[in-house]
């Protein structure tokens, strides 16, 4: 069975194993999720759950949203997500909590990274310095040589070079619950997830386990 929730990523700690080892894990603030929409391959082409995450204000949403928390009676939402599922038994107003996943399952989390702005090569793409001596300059942490002159005589596509880094969608996979807290909505994954504090993230089962 597929199985999806939208959390807020709290930060970072860690927890101690039975034999003593040290375990990084995330809090993640999973859910509640009321299901706002549910499309069918007869009618929609397709098998999704639509999940909100997030209470917020009618004045803050736009028409589409407005009439679609309108028409099912919901709460309206701050996020919603589409999730693909095509075995799964929900149904509109259903709520998806923290507990529909358990510890030890494997699942991928997305999110949008954190945002750099414009960097160079160094940062953004660990390059080596040039060289401090004499003839080498003034700047030492650009970029290089970009290719030869004379052959092929342009850029190659590709090039590592300065530019925007960070905040874009990423997915890290195979990632392992370590612990469910259902009574604080609380996810605690092993190791680091995408994005900032209190950033939006999804999990879902993951599909490489």
């Amino acid at each position: 069975m597929n199985k999806a929730i939208i959390g807020r990523k709290l930060g970072m700690t860690q927890l101690f194993a039975e034999n003593g080892k040290v375990i990084p894990v995330t809090v993640i603030e999973a859910g509640p999720c009321p299901v706002v929409q549910v499309k069918t391959l007869e009618r929609d082409g397709y098998s999704a759950v639509k999940l909100g995450f997030g209470a917020t204000d009618e004045k803050s949403l736009n028409k589409p949203e407005a009439g679609l928390f309108k028409k099912t009676g919901i709460a309206p939402q701050k996020v919603l997500k589409e999730f693909r599922m095509e075995d799964s038994n929900l149904e509109v107003g259903a709520v998806v909590n923290c507990d529909v996943f358990a510890a030890g399952d494997k699942i991928d989390v997305s999110g949008v990274s954190k945002g750099h702005g414009f960097t160079g090569v160094i940062k953004r793409w660990n390059n080596h310095r040039l060289k401090e001596t004499h003839g080498v300059g003034p700047v030492h942490r650009e970029v290089g040589s970009m290719g030869a002159n004379s052959s092929p005589s342009r850029v190659f596509k590709g090039k590592k070079m300065p530019g925007q880094y960070g905040h874009e969608n990423v997915t890290v996979l195979n990632l392992e619950v370590v612990r469910v807290d259902k009574e604080r909505n609380a996810i605690l994954v092993k190791g680091a997830v995408p994005g900032p504090v209190k950033g939006i993230v999804t999990l879902r089962n993951s599909v490489k386990a």
